[in-house]
């Protein structure tokens, strides 16, 4: 913006002292040409030599093709034919990277993370040197995550994969920290594996899999239950016929003689028995009301 400005102001300076010049003459003439002239190179050199750089940016300042120094948020001049302004972001990077990878036992998965990562501020001039550009870094910070990520998920079985996928994520981001150090002048904010996608074929037999084992888990808790329903009424049966038992046990028991013969007189209806068995020889016996019907 301030660029801005000043150009048009210059160049609205130089327009005007050239008006002047045609229309004056001698000595004055030549004074508005020399006025002319300056402003035509104040406009050259001023409003393309002004740079500046917003917050969250951070320039590289090369003379002449070499990097030589910094410049943070803020205006700043620096004279545009000799010194040239590399600008990078210096904000939180997201890089998003989808790649296909194998299990140890040979299963194709597709993958997806996201790595968060900033430049170190202090490191800019190197990151110029060694890199020349932010993209060139970020293709090395990507190329690295990719094999990294390939060599966890290579160490695990499929199935291990599936029953285990909330580790794998932290096990990629140290690997991947470990790897992008001080070496790549970046800071890892954090690395997220957003997806593991089997193939179909794989991910159909898994579940049928699943299904066979839920169905199982289902008959061994039925048959389970069922054993434990026998049981119970076996044991409540045992209960009960030993309950009878030792009732009969206390009900023998507490027979005695004098009991029964009480029980037989206060059941007895005063009739004799027409036979009654002694000892030697069994006596007929009449009883009174046949006695007195004979008389």
């Amino acid at each position: 913006m301030i660029s801005a400005i000043l150009g048009v102001l210059f160049a609205g300076l130089a327009i005007g002292a050239i008006v002047l010049a045609c229309i004056m003459k001698d000595k004055k003439r030549i004074g508005a040409i020399v006025v002319a002239i300056f402003m035509a190179v104040l406009f050259v050199v001023v409003p393309f030599s002004i740079h500046t750089i917003d917050a969250g940016e951070i320039a590289v300042v090369k003379h002449l093709g070499r990097a030589k120094g910094v410049r943070t948020a803020g205006t700043h001049f620096d004279f545009w034919l000799t010194e040239e302004y590399q600008v990078f972001d210096a904000k939180v990077q997201n890089l998003d990277i989808t790649t296909a990878a194998y299990s140890s036992d040979a299963q194709t998965m597709d993958i997806a993370l996201t790595i968060q990562y900033q430049i170190m501020s202090d490191k800019v001039v190197e990151i110029t040197n060694q890199y020349g550009t932010l993209d060139i870094l970020q293709n090395r910070i990507q190329s690295i995550a990719i094999e990294k990520t390939k060599a966890i998920l290579s160490s695990h079985k499929a199935m291990d994969i599936i029953a285990d996928r909330a580790s794998m994520s932290p096990a990629v981001e140290d690997n991947i920290r470990e790897a992008i150090g001080a070496d790549y002048y970046v800071n890892i904010v954090s690395v997220v594996l957003t997806n593991i996608d089997f193939s179909d074929t794989f991910e159909s037999a898994v579940e049928e899999k699943m299904v066979a084992e839920q169905q199982q888990l289902k008959a061994e808790y039925e048959n389970k239950t069922k054993i434990a329903q026998a049981q119970a009424e076996a044991e409540a049966k045992l209960i009960a016929a030993q309950a009878d038992a030792e009732a009969n046990e206390l009900l023998e028991k507490s027979l005695t003689d004098k009991i029964l013969q009480k029980h037989y007189i206060e059941k007895w209806d005063g009739k004799l028995p027409n036979v009654v068995a002694g000892e030697d020889s069994m006596n007929l016996l009449v009883d009174s009301e046949t006695a007195k019907t004979t008389q």
